[in-house]
């Protein structure tokens, strides 16, 4: 694929004025910053997760798709072994020598190259750096941009230096990003679902084997679209309730064990998918408080992934959009993850029509409410929203936003880009 920028068309180089960027300015301004005029570019989609909400850190199985929205980079080698990045997203630019990395800085968007680095190098020679200029399409939160970046940097090193890795490698360098170096304590699915997914069909990842299939989209399926809502709340998951969470879900394990007089294992070891569901049904009561919570959330999940897969091969899409609020109304109430704002936008799409299914998307503490909806209703959904939801949560006015997405394949890099004045 080649991007052909059209005589006379410019692109000021503004770091945060990036409504309408597409891949043209994304290249136009690596070509202004670095005076070059050659480029590759890197596409990697966020992504959904429609069923198996926060079961994916409990060796869970869980369903993704990619979406056409993606992360972008445009990126050249440098064979001084520097990485030198600027982001359309935040300010200042990144820039550091492969072999002195710097440590993680909190809250940094410069953390996830320096991880993609130190990744790749426990087992790969690294030699040469890149040149870069990225951007994202839609708003951070909730879509997993912290693995399509990552996933952007790994495929971009790897590419710069010659390096095949395969898939099913990509997927645990780029885990290792986010569990070891910046301490989140997530399972799988992100990276599962930017790198492996495949358009018109469901990725459903099995989290403790690494195991995945792809599940065509029944002919028989109605049209759909994918209905991204932020709601203008973002918060970094490392500064919310999810490692919290986390824990919960391994003590809720670890009090199984010991009821049903197994071998108890380490804290830190215990995942749900190691206790058998017939002891959780018999035990279930005896669990206090939130912890029971925690358990009735992941095996009634794991039923409904199960039962979405199924529909989804039949293509009842309205039997898969039902177990998507299912899953949305556990998620509140038994996982208890959620804020007002992704509440009040789960209340609206649960009521209005078109509306297939909808969750929150991610870890559910702040970003985006998604749905699955019918195209024919796009502009009464957009209307019910913008009619609601501004009145009730008014210091997100201007800052929410409404977007409608469809299926993608995963991350790919494209074919040399080039800059052509002429036509």
């Amino acid at each position: 694929m080649v991007c052909r920028l059209l005589q006379g068309e410019r692109v000021a180089f503004q770091i945060f004025d990036k409504d309408g960027i597409d891949m043209r300015d994304i290249v136009q301004v690596f070509h202004e910053l670095y005076q070059e005029n050659n480029c590759r570019v890197v596409q990697s989609p966020l992504r959904i997760c429609p069923l198996g909400a926060h079961v994916d850190h409990q060796g869970g199985v869980v369903t993704g798709m990619a979406l056409d929205s993606c992360v972008e980079m445009a990126f050249a080698p440098s064979d001084d072994g520097y990485i030198q990045i600027q982001s359309l997203d935040f300010p200042d630019t990144e820039y550091f020598h492969i072999d002195n990395v710097p440590e993680m800085l909190p809250g940094f968007w410069g953390n996830y190259i320096r991880g993609a680095v130190l990744s790749l190098q426990q087992d790969q020679k690294l030699k040469r750096g890149f040149k870069a200029v990225i951007s994202g399409k839609l708003p951070i939160g909730g879509l997993s941009s912290s693995a399509a970046v990552t996933t952007a940097y790994l495929m971009a090193l790897s590419d710069v230096n010659g390096l095949e890795i395969a898939k099913k490698d990509l997927v645990q360098y780029s885990h290792w990003v986010e569990t070891d170096f910046i301490g989140l304590k997530n399972g799988i699915l992100d990276q599962s679902a930017n790198i492996l997914s495949e358009d018109n069909h469901l990725l459903v990842m099995d989290c403790q084997t690494n195991e995945h299939q792809l599940v065509k989209k029944s002919d028989q399926m109605p049209d759909f679209e994918v209905l991204v809502v932020y709601s203008g709340v973002s918060k970094a998951l490392i500064g919310t309730d999810y490692n919290n969470r986390v824990d919960e879900c391994k003590v809720g394990g670890w009090l199984l064990q010991d009821l049903t007089s197994q071998e108890t294992t380490a804290l830190e070891d215990v995942q749900l998918r190691d206790i058998p569901r017939a002891s959780y049904l018999e035990y279930r009561d005896q669990v206090p408080g939130r912890f029971q919570r925690r358990l009735d959330h992941y095996f009634t999940e794991q039923e409904r992934v199960q039962q979405g897969v199924e529909a989804w091969e039949n293509g009842d899409i309205a039997q898969f959009g039902q177990l998507m609020f299912e899953s949305g109304e556990s998620s509140i109430h038994q996982y208890e993850s959620g804020c007002p704002e992704l509440i009040t936008i789960f209340e609206i799409l649960r009521e209005c029509p078109g509306v297939y299914g909808a969750r929150f998307s991610g870890a559910g503490y702040r970003g985006c409410c998604i749905g699955l909806v019918d195209p024919k209703f796009k502009k009464e959904i957009q209307q019910r929203i913008e009619d609601v939801y501004p009145v009730q949560h008014p210091d997100y006015a201007d800052s929410y936003r409404i977007n409608f997405c469809k299926t993608n394949d995963g991350a790919a890099i494209l074919e040399n880009v080039k800059e052509e004045s002429e036509q």
